[in-house]
């Protein structure tokens, strides 16, 4: 626990250092970005908070602590780790705490437990990709100097996933492999400033992507090696890259050959 709060510590400290370095602090303040950077960042927080209320309740679940205990404890990692990073946006002047946010989180948070509750286990779990982008180098200060960077920041680059775990949905007899999972997925092009004006007047139309893809469920790869289950379970965060089919109302259906 200690050192998982130590590491914690000390990537709030990094994100804070990465994020808003060039960024003036103000006095803590609200800010209504639900319309903004087509949601990507939203999902994004979803994104998070899934995947350390996993962890919350894998932890509590090897501790000993009853089932659903562990579950609604657990669960609510995700809610706690991600909202104190409301906290760094409202103190920027450029951003400002979101409620929109703080949903994304709640939402993340509630779709561990609520499947953990029904199945007793995550079928569907929200899984990123990343690749770089032209849009990067238009306004560096803001959408990243360096891959580093941009992973966080251009949301042209990023791409989130539901990967659904088929089997578990199958009959135990079916010759599904276990290891192959359906993925879709959710982009966005030409988003460059967070205000749909903004972009206008840049000769930017931001537009929306949908991805169907498959995945490999890494943690359907039967091992006994508790170095590979760890190894696995974090790779389980990423998306696989796959040939996979986009849809946009720009270009209609594209299909790429190796999707990240």
């Amino acid at each position: 626990m200690v050192g998982g709060a130590a590491v914690y510590t000390g990537s709030m400290i990094a994100l804070g250092e990465t994020w808003y370095q060039e960024n003036a602090r103000t006095s803590f303040h609200w800010f209504n970005d639900a319309r903004e950077w087509k949601q990507i960042d939203k999902a994004g927080h979803f994104w998070g908070a899934v995947h350390e209320s996993r962890l919350g309740i894998e932890a509590l679940k090897r501790a000993g602590l009853p089932e659903k205990k562990a579950i609604w404890y657990g669960g609510m990692l995700g809610i706690v780790l991600q909202s104190p990073i409301e906290y760094l946006d409202g103190r920027s002047l450029d951003y400002g705490a979101s409620a929109s946010d703080l949903a994304a989180n709640a939402a993340g948070s509630f779709a561990v437990i609520g499947q953990q509750l029904a199945w007793g286990e995550t079928r569907i779990l929200p899984k990123f990709s990343f690749h770089s982008t032209r849009y990067a180098a238009i306004r560096s200060n803001v959408l990243g100097k360096n891959w580093q960077e941009q992973t966080l920041k251009d949301y042209n680059g990023q791409t989130y996933w539901l990967s659904v775990d088929v089997p578990k949905f199958l009959s135990t007899t079916s010759r599904y492999p276990k290891w192959l999972n359906l993925a879709l997925g959710y982009g966005a092009e030409e988003v460059v400033y967070h205000d749909a004006d903004a972009n206008r007047l840049a000769g930017l139309s931001p537009y929306r992507q949908y991805y169907l893809s498959v995945d490999l469920n890494w943690q359907a790869i039967p091992t006994r090696s508790k170095f590979l289950k760890g190894t696995f379970a974090l790779l389980s965060i990423l998306k696989f890259p796959a040939p996979a089919l986009e849809y946009n109302r720009r270009h209609g259906f594209k299909a790429h050959a190796l999707y990240f």
